[in-house]
């Protein structure tokens, strides 16, 4: 099937990006993700696509902003001040540049995402 010009449809058939998170600052316990890269700008600011992983929970602070629709699964976002909350399927959010806290995978996740940068990813 062919898309029009200009739409990128979000398919997952290709092999995915796999990626192993182990870094002892970032993570408690090592992780595997994988990510399917439906769309990047051609100036390299812009990243989207479908991404999944297995319960964990993450350091972050972030320097983009990222908006997330959650496929499948829970998450829970905690801000450096100890404020929280758990997204679930069906769910949208952004995570704006300037947060700093945890991801917490509390089960398998999937979901949609949209990264935008200052600069090239």
């Amino acid at each position: 099937m062919t898309n029009p010009a200009h739409v990128i449809a979000f398919e997952t058939n290709g092999a995915p990006r796999a990626t192993r998170v182990d870094d002892p600052a970032l993570v408690d316990a090592p992780y595997d993700s994988k990510s399917w890269r439906c769309f990047e700008s051609t100036d390299g600011r812009a990243l989207s696509g479908i991404w999944e992983a297995g319960p964990h929970l993450e350091r972050c602070a972030c320097d983009y902003d990222e908006m997330c629709h959650i496929l499948e699964g829970q998450v829970r976002l905690t801000d450096a001040e100890g404020a929280q909350r758990v997204f679930g399927p069906g769910d949208s959010f952004v995570v704006a540049a300037g947060f700093v806290g945890t991801w917490e995978n509390l089960t398998h996740v999937r979901k949609v995402f949209f990264i935008l940068t200052a600069a090239a990813i």
